[in-house]
């Protein structure tokens, strides 16, 4: 049962059928969450899991839960899975990998009659990305508890659309509670989107933990005037003085390493060329696997924008409205990836996650660990994103093993949870 191996070509077609739905000129794809796209890819997904016999359920979120039944239906389910939405120039594995690959867990699973104690579960987590509604992470976060169910249905994108309106629209708003999910153990599987796994020429990271994020919203409020009439220094220029905030972000990153820094979305406001900009909206993303050294970074981005509003003039506030601390996984399941790695014969190493997923969110109630694959010049987010089956096939492969593996445990916990039901 150590060396159990996926269907790659079934694995691998199925994740270019996937891409098509939203697939970009430049081959990559554009399925940003709860868009039409994102439901036409959901309910493929559904088609393709009810095929695979297992049962479906949506919850008031909009997750998606799958479950194969196991030979005990009171234990907690092994969960897996990811996401489906992408980036507005994403690729076509971050997050669908980590979806189809427990897909694929299940087929195999079928493919070989093998049954397990406790069901397998197959969860696809609602808005990832945070790229249409922010933060990111929000199915998952709802269902820890970091969110609050209202509060993200009531989350509005860019053009005052609602999510929870979003999610009536598309016909995801499901019935069941967001509370009380349970899992005995939990994987996610997903490009590296680093360099890192590459460079060493390893095949899968063994994911030990999660760096901690901030997240934040700048506004930057100068004075609009006229771009020829103005002269230079009776200026008060948003943009000019975000750029300066922008290198600030870098230069805080780099005193802080490992740590990075990054603005990647910006607002101009009147947004016209023959005037000066008096107002401006940015996002700062601030990350680090040290919490101490993150808290470090959140003070020196204070400490700036002190600067910077005294050298020009401009009023900056900053809403620091999201953060997570450093995540460290559970030590069972990392033995279990690590153990699968190594009797499949894959070439492997500890890694800490840069990005944020899913997985750690769900840690907060659920023993959990994380399987990485390389990726191409450990490009994501965007559409140039690649990587290949064999790459694929091993990290599904490390997946399915791992998941048999706990798939045959019951803890003391469970056993004692077992006889007071009784």
């Amino acid at each position: 049962m150590s060396t159990l191996k996926i269907n790659s070509d079934r694995l691998w077609n199925s994740l270019m059928e996937m891409a098509k739905i939203g697939g970009t000129e430049k081959g990559g794809c554009k399925r940003l969450a709860l868009t039409d796209l994102d439901k036409q890819g959901r309910e493929l997904y559904i088609k393709w899991a009810e095929e695979a016999g297992c049962t479906v359920k949506v919850d008031a979120i909009g997750n998606i839960m799958c479950t194969r039944p196991g030979e005990d239906m009171s234990l907690a389910p092994v969960g897996t899975g990811s996401h489906l939405d992408t980036q507005p120039t994403g690729g076509k594995f971050d997050g669908v990998f980590g979806v189809l690959a427990g897909l694929e867990v299940v087929r195999s699973l079928n493919d070989q009659n093998i049954k397990t104690k406790h069901p397998v579960e197959i969860s696809v987590w609602t808005n990832e990305e945070g790229s249409r509604f922010a933060p990111a992470m929000m199915g998952s976060g709802v269902v820890s508890g970091r969110f609050g169910l209202q509060e993200i249905l009531d989350t509005t994108d860019v053009d005052g659309l609602r999510l929870g309106d979003e999610l009536e629209r598309i016909g995801f708003a499901g019935e069941t509670p967001v509370t009380g999910r349970k899992f005995h153990a939990f994987f996610e599987t997903h490009i590296e989107q680093g360099p890192y796994l590459e460079a060493e020429n390893k095949q899968i990271g063994v994911v030990t933990g999660g760096q901690g994020q901030r997240w934040y919203n700048a506004t930057l409020v100068g004075r609009e005037s006229h771009a020829g009439t103005t002269p230079m220094h009776l200026r008060c220029d948003a943009l000019l003085a975000s750029t300066q905030l922008i290198q600030k972000v870098e230069q805080i990153a780099k005193a802080h390493a490992p740590g990075c820094g990054t603005v990647g979305f910006m607002q101009v406001v009147p947004n016209s060329r023959n005037t000066i900009p008096g107002k401006i909206e940015m996002s700062i993303d601030l990350r680090h696997p040290l919490d101490e050294q993150l808290t470090s970074m959140d003070k020196a981005l204070s400490d700036a924008i002190a600067e910077i509003e005294a050298a020009t003039g401009v009023a900056i506030q900053l809403d620091p409205f999201w953060y997570y601390e450093p995540i460290h996984f559970d030590q069972n399941c990392v033995n279990a990836v690590r153990k699968a790695a190594s009797d499949l014969g894959y070439s492997h190493m500890d890694i800490i996650a840069g990005a944020g997923h899913d997985a750690c969110y769900v840690s907060d109630f659920a023993p959990t660990s994380m399987i990485f694959t390389p990726c191409l010049n450990g490009i994501s987010h965007n559409e140039i994103e690649s990587t290949t089956q064999e790459e694929c096939e091993a990290g599904c492969s490390v997946l399915l093993n791992a998941i048999v593996t706990m798939a045959e445990q019951v803890n003391e916990a469970e056993t004692a949870e077992l006889a007071a039901a009784k």
